[in-house]
């Protein structure tokens, strides 16, 4: 739970997360999908787990963040 506020609470991981998920989703997207893409025969399916890729780098990058940040600086401050 500690985390999920830091992330919330500083943008920079977020923005940080965000940027590192459109640079990894996009790679990973295109070596899992972009055969689909370029053929133009994606259905719904595949769009939806062509997004949920994004997801994944997003979530480590910030979880990593947000490891880090405490390790380094202490525990976030409590939040009432």
């Amino acid at each position: 739970m500690q985390h999920l506020r830091l992330i919330l609470s500083d943008r920079s991981i977020a923005i940080r997360a965000l940027k590192i998920a459109l640079l990894v989703g996009t790679v990973l997207m295109l070596i899992n999908h972009g055969e689909l893409i370029f053929a133009g025969t994606m259905d719904a399916q595949h769009w939806l787990k062509a997004l949920l890729t994004y997801l994944v780098p997003f979530l480590v990058s910030a979880y990593s963040s947000c490891i880090a940040r405490v390790e380094n600086r202490g525990p976030a401050p409590e939040f009432d």
